[in-house]
């Protein structure tokens, strides 16, 4: 085993397979990084087949690779989550001012299509929906119009329904 005969090495990576895969599994979520460095193990105890002792248990031998393969792979992603991170926050704070105009310029115009809106409303229509924004209560709502709380109801979610539509229509 220890002069790098492969196929002996091959029948060793049979045996062992699924019990390296489980642990590294075991500390991984995604199937194909767990297949990349559970052969990653098994490539690096071939290349130091030299450094085992023929003694030792060959299990506990590619567990401890496995242990250290996983501990570089962490190192790894959290710097370059680290690197990722520290680059996002620098390309925010370049376009946060830009962001920031482009934000108020699109609710300045959602807000006037939903005025329009509102103008284009049935005169009932357009008096719940600027009641409601007011904070008036539904009930005293009906009271004023004469009608029943679920024609106000009503009348406020067939507003709100007409109201979505058009203003999907003027922002397209």
């Amino acid at each position: 085993m220890l002069a790098g005969d492969t196929d002996a090495f091959r029948l060793l990576v049979r045996e062992y397979r699924l019990m390296i895969r489980s642990y590294v599994g075991s500390q991984l979520h995604r199937s194909d990084e767990t297949d990349d460095l559970s052969q990653e193990v098994f490539m690096s105890a071939y290349r130091n087949l030299d450094q085992f002792d023929l003694d030792g248990d060959f299990g506990a031998w590619l567990r401890g690779i496995a242990r250290n393969k996983l501990l570089m792979y962490f190192r790894t992603t959290q710097r370059r989550s680290q690197r990722e991170s520290k680059f996002r926050e620098e390309v925010a704070q370049l376009l946060e001012h830009d962001l920031e105009k482009i934000f108020v310029r699109q609710n300045n115009f959602a807000i006037e299509a939903l005025l329009r809106c509102i103008s284009k409303l049935p005169d009932r229509m357009r008096h719940v929906v600027r009641a409601g924004l007011e904070g008036t209560k539904a009930a005293a709502l009906a009271e004023e119009l004469s009608t029943s709380l679920g024609a106000i109801y009503n009348l406020n979610y067939r507003a709100s329904s007409l109201l979505r539509e058009c203003v999907k229509a003027e922002i397209g």
